[in-house]
């Protein structure tokens, strides 16, 4: 189940001679600046493909940039096997630990019949039917809290190898999948195809963006396994939606896919290309009110389907990515409050922060969620003079086990709990702060954390 790059989207930015600039900006993610969404975007811990590579490859010598800047962020979820009867599960299983950690998901549903004119992601569902089954079994496990649903890349702005009925068709069930969407959880933001800024012109995908049914969705999504630069994506954006507005459609927002533009932009295949580079880090803080989201929809260091196998991870490719490129936001911001009423376990009250005498930094530990069996904290290191690194530590509970911990080096011996610094979040001015995430199986407490500085 991993996503593969489209060849023809690239292949028509080549002809047309594209240049666009690029650049990396750096936002925190965390409550919204602008746009509709609000919160903190999900990361799945362990089971991604970067995950398992960075746990089982801990000496190599790409580890630690891959681990630091890409395997540390969250990324989209794509849901692209054709499997009815195990469909529900996995989107409620990704889902559910998404509401249990407070977070929001972001799904991609990729599974249109005749998907990618049957260039090297084809596949999907054999028919439309069975699509809407497919759809409808998605729909049936979203929850009711905020989602982000990605809905069929290259769907819209890919078509040449449709006869016109079959366009009007894929329409009609891009829209009856987006309806279907919205009336299972009115929470999701849903996002139809609009390809991207070097591809068809801002009015021929604002006017297939209509037939097919973006009046009913979020808004659109563009750059989705590409490499135009953000401002360049924007700026397209701000055109559809204009041309959107002059059609009745109002409303609609832009969400950019910024995994890979932070380099060379042009030839379409990035398996070969040594100039990308992961751009902005995934967030929800856009300062631009047409954009809800900056997403990592195709997961960085997957193949295109060029020098490898489509859909792989390639340690090579994400270290190239990740070389170079600007380190992620030392300093997160609170996780999301769910958007369910139902009420959640209670969460005790944070500790005073532990200084011991001389340390040179201290560590304040808050619980920011919790559920049946287990609850997530961040820990917010703040430094009482300069340092060049810290190191943390305190004492798990009864039956307590930390399960994951992020932009931080975890070690643990019987109960007792280390965590360090990663190589770009140790160096701190005075009065300068670090933030680390953890999730603990048991009970919510909050114990008194230990900082000592290096």
């Amino acid at each position: 189940m991993s996503p593969v790059s489209p060849h023809r989207r690239w292949l028509a930015a080549a002809a047309a001679g594209a240049t666009v600039a690029t650049g990396a900006l750096i936002l925190s993610a965390g409550a919204a600046e602008a746009g509709t969404i609000s919160g903190t975007l999900y990361r799945e811990a362990d089971s991604t493909a970067v995950a398992r590579w960075v746990a089982a490859n801990p000496n190599d010598y790409r580890t630690a940039t891959i681990r630091d800047k890409i395997a540390s962020q969250p990324a989209s979820r794509w849901f692209a096997n054709f499997n009815l009867s195990t469909i529900g599960s996995e989107v409620a299983g990704y889902v559910g630990a998404a509401n249990a950690a407070g977070q929001i998901p972001v799904l991609t549903a990729y599974g249109i019949p005749n998907r990618d004119c049957g260039g090297a992601s084809a596949g999907g569902a054999p028919d439309l039917n069975q699509y809407q089954n497919w759809i409808s079994a998605i729909a049936g496990s979203l929850g009711n809290r905020t989602a982000i649903v990605i809905l069929e890349p290259d769907s819209i702005a890919l078509q040449t190898c449709l006869s016109s009925s079959e366009i009007t068709a894929r329409d009609n069930a891009l829209a009856t999948a987006t309806r279907t969407l919205k009336a299972a959880n009115p929470n999701a933001k849903v996002y139809l195809d609009a390809g991207h800024s070097a591809w068809n012109s801002a009015t021929e995908q604002a006017n297939r963006l209509a037939a097919a049914g973006v009046a009913n969705a979020d808004g659109f999504y563009t750059n989705v396994s590409n490499f135009n630069g953000t401002s360049a994506e924007t700026a397209y954006g701000r055109a559809i939606i204009n041309a959107l507005n002059g059609r009745g459609i109002t409303g609609k927002h832009q969400v950019v896919d910024t995994s890979r533009n932070g380099g060379a932009s042009g030839d379409w295949c990035g398996d070969d290309n040594t100039d990308r580079r992961i751009g902005t880090y995934p967030t929800t803080a856009t300062n631009d009110g047409n954009v809800d989201a900056f997403l990592w929809v195709k997961p960085p260091g997957e193949a295109d389907g060029c020098k490898y196998a489509a859909g792989s991870f390639q340690p090579d490719l994400a270290y190239s990515l990740a070389t170079g490129a600007p380190n992620p936001p030392v300093t997160s911001s609170p996780t999301a409050s769910p958007s369910s009423s139902s009420p959640s376990p209670s969460v005790p009250s944070d500790p005073p922060p532990s200084n011991p005498s001389g340390a040179g930094c201290t560590a304040a530990f808050k619980v920011t969620s919790s559920w049946n069996g287990g609850f997530q904290a961040n820990v917010t290191v703040t430094a009482g003079k300069a340092i060049s690194g810290w190191t943390t530590g305190w004492t798990l509970g009864s039956g307590q086990t930390v399960s994951q911990v992020w932009n931080g080096t975890l070690t643990t011996s019987g109960s007792a709990v280390t965590v360090k610094n990663v190589s770009w979040n140790g160096a701190l001015g005075a009065g300068a702060t670090a933030e680390f995430g953890v999730i603990v199986n048991g009970t919510p407490t909050t114990p008194a954390v230990t900082c000592t500085a290096s």
